[in-house]
């Protein structure tokens, strides 16, 4: 197998490299050469630019074309705008068997129902030449770069559409938090949610979503698949619980009313990592979302205990003592504000 990744230097990319090799595939990154450029030595890689306009642009990548390159399949894990969108894939489309594109399960309209599968309609097209990646235009341009590869590559096209990417490398901080969170111990803040039951959770290994996609490349399964684990339902309380028990309950979690959460300053999704009120459930739901078609084509999901000790070694030989939270707009709660609220809902339980 001989494998093209457009890009490949930054968490899914190395990932996808680490399965590819293991493999035993012949291995070529196409990326600018910026983000972790002492990465792969070993491997071929070519640099441009996705974007047509930025010097050289994708004239490296067309020149080995030209000279006769192809690939057996070609995985994007960078596409963010469909005018470069179209750049690769019709410059792609005569040497490369079969195109994977890493997008996102927001590329769904909303609202969206619950338990949607990959027949939910998508976002409408953002507006003619709009490019700039906001959080209202990221779901839609990503939709609008699926339809580019639809119209180019056809059933040749394979659009995984992940929504948390977790594990070894994940520089987000989010579900980091609490294999980090519960593995340092002592008493924890944790939401006790009016209806547990109301909002699921959802979230991929990085390493899961690599193989997924590496499997599509060498099958040639067409069509889009919702990439969002775990197998089965899985609501906070049991990424919590599920956490703490990976580092053998040693921690002791304080549960606490959503209501008085909110009321203090604790910010939902990223302040406290994953959680939704349940009086948000309505809008929600993407942690229910079908992965059955995935499933059925070869998609599996590691235990999360697994990817739990997996982030915690990682975060302990990459950041030893990160304090989540610290700086303005992380994800997590740092030291300091949590103690200070297992102060106040303490004070709170004795007083009343």
């Amino acid at each position: 197998m001989n494998l093209l990744i457009l890009g490949g230097t930054s968490f899914l990319g190395p990932a996808i490299v680490a399965k590819a090799k293991e493999s035993g595939w012949k291995v070529t990154l196409f990326n600018r050469g910026k983000t972790n450029p002492g990465l792969f030595k070993d491997l071929e890689q070519i640099h441009g630019d996705r974007d047509p306009k930025k010097e050289p642009g994708l004239e490296p990548l067309a020149a080995a074309i030209r000279s006769g390159r192809t690939w057996d399949a070609v995985i994007d894990t960078s596409a963010y705008v469909p005018r470069v969108m179209r750049a690769s894939a019709e410059l792609l489309k005569p040497a490369v068997r079969h195109y994977v594109l890493i997008t996102t399960v927001n590329v769904y309209a909303n609202p969206l129902p619950m338990h949607a599968d990959e027949t939910a309609p998508l976002a409408t097209d953002p507006p003619e030449g709009e490019e700039k990646l906001t959080n209202e235009l990221y779901g839609p341009l990503k939709a609008a770069c699926e339809r580019v590869l639809a119209s180019v590559y056809g059933e040749r096209a394979t659009m995984l559409r992940p929504g948390l990417i977790v594990g070894p490398g994940d520089p987000t901080d989010r579900f980091s938090y609490w294999p980090a969170r519960m593995q340092r111990g002592g008493k924890v803040a944790v939401p006790l949610a009016e209806k547990p039951w109301a909002c699921e959770t959802s979230f991929i290994d990085v390493r899961d979503l690599a193989d997924f996609a590496c499997l599509c490349a060498e099958k040639g399964h067409g069509g889009a698949f919702n990439c969002a684990g775990p197998d089965g339902p899985l609501t906070m309380d049991g990424l919590v619980w599920g956490c703490r028990a990976a580092f053998g309950n040693n921690a002791t979690l304080v549960p606490m009313d959503e209501a008085w959460l909110l009321e203090h300053g604790v910010q939902p999704w990223m302040g406290m990592p994953l959680w939704i009120p349940s009086s948000m459930a309505d809008e929600a739901t993407m942690g229910s979302i079908s992965r059955r078609k995935g499933i059925e084509h070869g998609l599996q999901f590691r235990a999360l205990a697994h990817t739990a000790r997996d982030t915690a070694e990682w975060l302990a030989k990459t950041k030893p003592d990160f304090d989540f939270g610290a700086k303005p707009g992380a994800a997590g709660i740092s030291r300091a504000a949590e103690s200070e609220l297992l102060k106040e809902w303490e004070s709170r339980a004795t007083t009343s």
